[in-house]
């Protein structure tokens, strides 16, 4: 008879479908992940995570910029309130084996062992977990990279919900939900979306229908290539991300720039102002940060430069009064220009 986990039965119950709504409000662009991921989040709040192992695993494949590290960053902000909820461990700084000490600490007689404090403590997975919900999220980006030793460490993790650390202390992953990222087959996908002849997949409608689910396979040929078969059995949910379209980029772009109105009402209180980007301006953006290649990736620095730095420049000379409206347009290229309406005064350039 399977037994299950207690789930988050002494606290408040944090999944209803307001969270579902908020979830995909947040991740953009990838409708069906949320169909996916979510199940498992209301097993776990419902006391019916299975025990002796994680409360979900799941494999994150696609090309670069398509969400997948921004999956995990919205469950978080979902469910904690704030995407630093999350222990992320970024595989490409353990590719050596005995890099993979820093996770869980040098073993008693080794050198560096009392100076050595492991990352996967029981302290640090408690730690991103929250008054909202006990569940603690865990990532493991750009798996593909991490040394072979690692990789036999997350089997283990995988199969017991167990992790042995270097001085013998267990750490219990039950409450936890592990993600792994993988840019796997990102090569071959790419040569899908942009083929040296012929049609460009996401010119056509068939980049959400046949299309997609040869990327889909793509992803799935190349991690069962890399990963052993005992590796895979234990993973959940393998989920391949899509090609990002115009109408989904938009969206990002816009809530983005919503972020940055929030932090400007956060942080300046009574000094704050409305802030207005003009749809050219947008388009400019959009053009400037967001590719085929590489999807929304480069869209957040895009703005930092041509939105938060120009604003930045303003603030500081403090030329906005309070509640005005700051509009950010774009002229002769990339210049960019703002106006500043306060009340009754003429607009300023």
């Amino acid at each position: 008879m399977a037994t299950f986990g207690s789930g988050n039965n002494n606290r408040r119950n944090t999944f209803d479908g307001g969270l579902a709504i908020e979830f995909e409000r947040l991740l953009v662009g990838q409708p069906g992940v949320a169909k996916q991921i979510l199940p498992f989040v209301e097993m776990f709040e419902a006391g019916l995570s299975p025990e002796g192992r994680p409360s979900g695993v799941f494999l994150l494949l696609g090309p670069t910029g398509t969400g997948k590290t921004r999956s995990v960053e919205a469950l978080a902000e979902t469910l904690h309130g704030s995407n630093r909820h999350v222990l992320r461990i970024d595989c490409g700084e353990y590719q050596m084996d005995h890099e993979v000490a820093k996770l869980v600490g040098a073993p008693p007689g080794y050198l560096g062992h009392r100076e050595t404090q492991p990352l996967l403590s029981q302290a640090r997975i408690n730690s991103v977990s929250s008054e909202k919900s006990a569940l603690s999220i865990l990532l493991f980006d750009e798996i593909e990279k991490a040394a072979p030793s690692m990789m036999r460490m997350l089997l283990g993790i995988l199969d017991r919900g167990i992790l042995r650390l270097g001085d013998n202390n267990l750490v219990n992953l039950e409450r936890t939900m592990i993600f792994m990222t993988s840019n796997l087959g990102a090569d071959k996908m790419q040569k899908e979306l942009v083929p040296t002849m012929g049609f460009s997949l996401t010119a056509t409608n068939e980049a959400k229908g046949p299309g997609a689910r040869r990327l889909e396979s793509i992803g799935l040929a190349a991690a069962k290539k890399k990963f052993s078969p005992e590796f895979m059995n234990r993973i959940d949910a393998t989920i391949a991300y899509q090609p990002l379209d115009d109408k989904a980029l938009t969206q990002i772009l816009n809530l983005q720039i919503d972020n940055i109105q929030h932090h400007v009402d956060l942080r300046m209180g009574a000094r704050s102002f409305e802030l207005e980007v003009t749809a050219k301006l947008k388009r400019f953006l959009l053009d400037k940060g967001t590719s085929i290649e590489y999807g929304a990736r480069e869209l957040k620095r895009t703005i930092q430069r041509f939105v938060l730095q120009p604003l930045a420049g303003v603030i500081n000379k403090g030329q906005i009064p309070p509640g005005a409206l700051v509009e950010m347009d774009l002229k002769n290229g990339e210049k960019i220009l703002i106006r500043i309406h306060a009340d009754e005064d003429d607009p300023e350039d």
